[in-house]
């Protein structure tokens, strides 16, 4: 399911927002992943336009892997995913049951199996962090930023056809 937010009339631009409800963790992080390369190609992002365009997406979908194994491994189970999409900004929201927010671990080997989630999370988002999922609701959300990369100009200024 997917829906478009607008902000009428003060001129930011809309945010285009889509969530796929989820009901059990198996098959979920496929699932996300798939549902994430559909939007990307409806928001322009694919067919990538050069090879940090193409990295960038990659990094998408390693993010999104990465957020819904830890809340099907340590948050009791996704139960929501949602994408925003506004100005070639990205944010990515997954929800599950847990009230437990992360925690950065003592670093460990990279030699070691596990444990890097963070790490990812620091390296290729923009930005990530959690909160509460309100009033009423029991758990939390884990949410991302990635941005696009800037499109490069197809000419110069002042360059003729």
């Amino acid at each position: 399911m997917w829906e478009s937010e607008r902000t009428p009339g003060d001129g930011t631009p809309a945010v285009q927002t889509r969530r796929l409800l989820l009901h059990s963790s198996t098959g979920a992080v496929s699932r996300c992943r798939d549902f994430t390369a559909r939007a990307l190609a409806d928001w322009g992002w694919i067919p990538a336009e050069s090879a940090l365009a193409r990295e960038r997406v990659e990094d998408v979908l390693l993010l999104v892997s990465e957020v819904v194994t830890n809340a099907c491994l340590h948050g009791g189970g996704p139960e929501e995913f949602v994408l925003r999409h506004a100005d070639g900004l990205l944010r990515v929201e997954v929800a599950d049951r847990s009230p437990d927010h992360p925690r950065r671990l003592a670093p460990r080997s990279p030699s070691l199996p596990g444990g890097h989630g963070m790490m990812v999370l620091d390296r290729l988002a923009s930005d990530w962090g959690s909160s509460d999922r309100g009033p009423g609701a029991v758990g939390k959300v884990v949410w991302l930023e990635v941005s696009r990369p800037s499109r490069p100009p197809w000419r110069r200024r002042g360059d003729r056809p």
